[in-house]
């Protein structure tokens, strides 16, 4: 293409601490002017504390957006200020999961819907575990149960639907093909 998309304007419909909602007008190539509702979000991490013997270290927790439980990797949204993701990933593993990890590594990056939303995760893979206390944060970690998922079921619990949160889905997903033999 020779002409980029371009952003020609936003009006705020609402904000709140978490994301703000906007109605923003762009410009096509052809310069054609067409608007879509956008969410911002601050992002999120997601970490998969992966133990020496193959498994994985889960939450299952309730979401009220879902009105049920469900299992997921330790993760937290990007609501420190200046906080590096790494860093966030690593405070959300001893708050949720009482680990902390010796090496965590970036495995990968994640736009949830990009259709609508700039809401961007970054998923991490923990390894070197050890147990620090917890540090809960709200009234849903208050209640989480911390829950030891093999590794090599990642792929049977996500087809059965045991396992339906996205980014936990990406991250059993990643640490089940770096756990194959080579």
């Amino acid at each position: 293409m020779s002409q980029p998309f371009q952003a020609v304007s936003e009006d705020v419909v609402y904000e709140s601490s978490l994301l703000r909602v906007a109605r923003a007008t762009f410009e096509a190539p052809d310069g054609t002017h067409f608007e879509r509702d956008v969410v911002h979000h601050r992002g999120w991490v997601a970490v998969v504390p992966l133990t020496d013997g193959g498994d994985v270290v889960c939450v299952r927790q309730f979401r009220g957006a879902v009105g049920s439980w469900l299992l997921e990797v330790p993760a937290g949204i990007r609501d420190v200020d200046g906080e590096e993701p790494e860093v966030t990933a690593r405070r959300e593993l001893a708050e949720e999961a009482g680990l902390a990890a010796e090496r965590v590594e970036l495995v990968a990056t994640i736009h949830n819907s990009p259709g609508f939303a700039d809401e961007k995760g970054w998923v991490f893979l923990a390894t070197g575990l050890s147990e620090v206390p917890l540090d809960r944060q709200g009234v849903e970690e208050d209640h989480m149960e911390v829950v030891r998922v093999a590794v090599a079921d990642a792929p049977r619990l996500i087809a059965e639907g045991e396992v339906t949160d996205a980014k936990t889905v990406v991250g059993l997903l990643l640490a089940a093909a770096r756990s194959l033999p080579t």
